[in-house]
């Protein structure tokens, strides 16, 4: 073997192991089971498209939607992050941040929020450990390297309220989620 070669490997291995506050050990993430309605909240911290870090348990008193889609730059993710944008202010005056989450890259977030005018809606970057908070919410696809197309709701109480999982090539409807927010008791999903 070259000099050298393999020791970045090792290194990579101890960064993962160790650089991070996670459950995991060793080389490889494991998944965790998809997150249920009435499980407690996995907290996390992201960066968004503007480098600034967003800490889920730093949103007191708010419900927090978390709209996983796998990549940017695609249509449907697009279609998605717009309808966050564009319904910004009925989610607040429910008591309720959305925010994006892919396993894209801050500048790549940045072009792509300035790109569809996207000037409140955070839009998180799951890069690093590669798609580590779809991984401990139990929405990974390992033979994607992407997360699944989802959308997940966390009351004040830290509590998870709904999860649904959608097919890759579709858009979720925001109705559906500002009709839970609305009448909670009416719909459930999971």
């Amino acid at each position: 073997m070259p000099a050298g070669r393999g020791q970045g490997t090792s290194a990579m291995r101890t960064l993962i192991s160790h650089g991070v506050d996670s459950p995991y050990t060793g080389d490889m993430m494991e998944q965790q089971q998809l997150i249920r309605t009435g499980d407690p909240a996995r907290n996390f911290e992201l960066k968004d498209q503007n480098d600034s870090t967003f800490d889920l348990f730093e949103q007191s008193g708010k419900k927090v939607l978390l709209s996983f889609h796998p990549l940017a730059w695609t249509p449907y993710c697009s279609a998605q992050m717009k309808s966050l944008e564009e319904n910004r202010d009925i989610l607040a005056s429910l008591g309720t941040m959305a925010v994006g989450l892919s396993v894209d890259t801050v500048p790549c977030k940045k072009a792509w929020a300035e790109n569809l005018g996207i000037t409140h809606t955070p839009l998180l970057c799951d890069f690093w450990p590669h798609g580590h908070v779809a991984m401990t919410y139990g929405i990974f696809r390992d033979a994607n390297g992407f997360s699944e197309r989802a959308n997940i709701i966390i009351d004040e109480n830290r509590k998870v309220t709904f999860v649904k999982i959608y097919p890759l090539h579709s858009v979720p409807d925001i109705q559906e989620i500002i009709t839970f927010l609305q009448h909670p008791t009416n719909l459930r999903a999971s």
